[in-house]
Parts: C-alpha cells; structure tokens; sequence
C-alpha cells in the first residue's frame, strides 16, 4: 500500500503532538503547584478535580462522541477506550513516572484517593455485570453521573477543610497561575488529539480493527495527557500530582464519560468482563504497591510496564499467535 496524503501529514502531526504535550505539561504541573500555594490548597485537591478532569477531556471527547454518532462500532470504541486508558493509566503512566523518579505516596491518597478510585472500579464492574450499562442503561448513566457529582461534593468540601492561611508573595498573581492551569491543559489535550489521530490513521492504513485500536492505539494515546502530566511531575518531585492526577483521571473516566456515554448507547459491556476483570486486578494491585513504604519504587514501576505489556501481548494476541 502506497500511503496517501493523510498517511503523510500524520507523520509531523505526531511531532507536532509530541511538542505541545511536553510544554503544555511543564506549564501545569508549574500553574498546579503555584496555583495551590497561593490559595492554600493542596496540589493533589487540585490534581484530582482540576487537572483529573483536564487530562480526561480526550477520554470524554472520543468515547461520549462515538457513543453520540451510534456508529456500528460506537460501543466498542466507547467502552474499549475508557477500558484501556484507565489500565494505561495505572500501569504505565505511573510506571514511567516512577521509573523517572521514585513516587512517594501522601497519606491522604491511601487513605482518601486511591479507595474512591477502587469503589468506582467496583462499581463499574458490578454495573457491568448487572446489566446497568446496556438493558438498564439509562438508568446505569444517571446513577453513574449522581455518583461522580457526589465525588466532586465530597472533594470540593475536603478541600474547604485542608485549606490553610499562607503568605502571599506580591509578585505572585494567582490568575496568571490558574491561567496557567488551563493553558497546558489546551497544549496536552490538543497535543493528545494530534497524536491520536495521527495513530488512529497509520492503524487503519495497516487493518486494525475499530476495537482494538481503541483499547490500544486510542487509549494509549488519550492517556497521553496524563502520562506526561505525571512524568513531568515525578520528575519535578510533585508526587501528589503525579498520583493525584492518574487516580482522579480514572473516577473521572469511569463515573463522568462512561455515564454520559450508556445514555446514548448501550456498551455491551458484558461481552468486555474479561477485560473489566484485568482492570479490577489492576486497580487493587495498587494497594500493595502504595503501602509498601508509602512509595512506588523503580522497580515497582518496572513490574508495572510488565504487566501492561502483558496486557498489550493479551490485546493483540490474534495478531500475534
């Protein structure tokens, strides 16, 4: 096959992609951090609303929009994503970050966190399993949208409760901080949709299918985000950001798109308990990890890029074997 000119321009739109992520990331984790010194909240508050809900607008502008569109493929590509990019996100997203530098794990994500990201899991595999996301879904997403507003309540008002008085510097001007927020959320999401188009069309040159660019490909790439988010926090030394952002980014995936997503359509998410079951396992493999000396050590981060490699050999086993 002769690539076309689609093919073509591909190729510097994942550069091009490359570029945004990595400068829009350096300016949020920076805006993230200064932005909670000056009013006296902590960064991993603001990584789990703000920031979470950020790097998820690629999870939220694929899956809710091939939900919309109702195309023969649209379920797949809806559940398939959010499947995939919440594993990704775990496995290799923190992975990396903390091959690049140890994590060090606050008490206030293993004892607030990470048990609200492994509650939304559960309940996405027992709505799953139930039938809550196809013959009930209408039912499924408002219960899945309630449950996320309930999320943001109980957050909102945590971080009313841990605020502190600071000094403020002068110089420092809080809305050019928060201005900051928002703008390396622009550069990493619009850097994600330049690298996930630029892949999605280099895939389907080769003949993969709809389904399993979407748990891969797609989910890898609307992972991004939140990947150099991450990294470029552990490498700052922002743990709570580094985690904060991956657990938030998950609740947000799970509760918030999937909700908007079974009111379209239904997700035939029975069909996918194999891959809900792989999520599970993942999600509580994060208890070990954490508690072992409040960190995530590099080997730790070593083990994790084995398993989601494992889970990528499982993706594309048909292709493989």
């Amino acid at each position: 096959m002769i690539p076309t000119g689609y093919e073509i321009l591909a190729i510097p739109a994942f550069i091009f992609g490359v570029i945004l992520l990595y400068k829009g990331s350096d300016i949020l984790v920076d805006g993230t951090v200064k932005t909670a010194l000056q009013l006296g909240i902590s960064a991993l508050i603001i990584s789990v609303i703000l920031v979470g809900f950020g790097t998820s607008a690629p999870e939220f502008a694929i899956s809710v929009g091939a939900a919309i569109q109702n195309s023969p493929d649209s379920s797949g590509i809806s559940l398939g994503n959010i499947i995939g990019s919440c594993i990704a996100n775990l496995m290799l997203v923190l992975g990396i970050s903390a091959i690049i530098k140890p994590i060090d794990v606050s008490k206030g994500i293993i004892r607030r966190e990470l048990p609200v990201m492994l509650g939304a899991t559960v309940v996405l595999v027992v709505s799953s399993f139930v039938g809550l996301l196809d013959d009930y879904r209408v039912f499924g997403g408002i219960l899945f949208l309630i449950l996320f507003v309930v999320f943001i309540w109980f957050f909102i008002r945590c971080a009313k409760k841990e605020r502190v008085k600071v000094k403020k510097d002068k110089d420092s001007k809080t809305w050019k901080h928060i201005l900051c927020i928002f703008l390396g959320i622009a550069g990493v999401v619009i850097g994600a949709y330049l690298l996930i188009d630029s892949s999605v069309i280099i895939a389907k040159f080769f003949g993969i299918e709809p389904f399993i660019i979407a748990m891969s490909m797609v989910a890898v790439g609307t992972s991004l985000p939140e990947l150099v988010v991450s990294a470029m926090a552990s490498y700052k030394g922002e743990s709570d950001v580094a985690v904060g952002n991956v657990l938030g980014s998950n609740v947000f995936n799970m509760l918030l798109i999937l909700g908007f997503a079974a009111i379209f359509i239904p997700l035939k998410a029975i069909s996918e308990m194999d891959n809900m079951i792989i999520l599970l396992g993942v999600s509580f493999l994060m208890v070990p990890i954490v508690y072992t000396k409040n960190q995530i050590s590099r080997l730790e981060g070593v083990m994790m890029l084995f398993i989601y490699s494992g889970f990528m050999i499982y993706i594309f086993r048909d292709f493989i074997f």
